[in-house]
């Protein structure tokens, strides 16, 4: 299927079959779609929670009760849930992580490439540290632009996904001892099959038209 059909097809899934699983093929491409996912300056300020397991799936939904109780089966009948983290800070060891990462990867010739890719992310870096002092919503702009790929690559993959903010993130972060680690909870999606009684699956889909949405120079 066209990538244009394809965002005109999937949608949000609210209700997912409960014995559908993944293959090993799909359970690893929904990996590889994560982990290179673009991130500003290659940052990648994330971290990403793999449920598969009823166990799994259980411990995330402990964020789902009370209020969020509408959201629990979407993540107890989901094949996998995938918890979008946050780093809490982009500390220089994570800096130090991605230069050395980059250069076992070969993407420095000489160390004077190496040097100036090291100077100018920290650039951006400390631009969002100290001057716009908006490090955080920085960095989990970037993690929603993994949350981008994962939807539009699982509609490819033939899945289906339902990203979820509507959780108690206390304790969803409590559930997963995230605090401790460096991480904060800032999306939760889905993924598996359809359920037949999906209602959401027979409704057309609705955007504003082009033009109110797209200027065209």
């Amino acid at each position: 299927m066209h990538i244009a059909d394809l965002v005109q097809t999937r949608y949000t899934t609210k209700s997912f079959d409960p014995s559908f699983r993944l293959t090993a093929t799909q359970a690893a491409d929904i990996e590889s779609l994560l982990r290179f996912s673009p991130s500003s300056t290659n940052a990648q300020p994330w971290h990403f929670v793999l449920a598969d397991s009823a166990e799994g799936k259980a411990r995330v939904a402990q964020a789902t009760q009370g209020f969020y109780s509408f959201n629990e089966g979407k993540i107890l009948n989901a094949a996998r849930v995938v918890v979008f983290c946050t780093r809490a800070q982009l500390d220089d060891a994570h800096l130090a992580t991605l230069l050395e990462q980059e250069d076992r990867d070969g993407r420095f010739a000489n160390a004077d490439i190496r040097a100036g890719q090291h100077r100018g992310r920290s650039h951006f870096v400390n631009l969002h540290r100290y001057e716009l002092r908006d490090a955080a919503h920085w960095m989990e702009k970037q993690t929603y632009l993994a949350a981008g790929t994962l939807l539009l690559g699982a509609a490819a993959m033939g899945l289906d996904a339902c990203p979820i903010e509507g959780f108690d993130q206390q304790a969803l972060s409590g559930a997963l001892d995230l605090r401790a680690q460096g991480l904060v909870p800032s999306l939760i999606v889905a993924l598996g099959r359809r359920a037949a009684d999906d209602f959401n699956a027979t409704l057309p889909k609705s955007r504003l038209p082009a033009a109110q949405t797209i200027t065209r120079l």
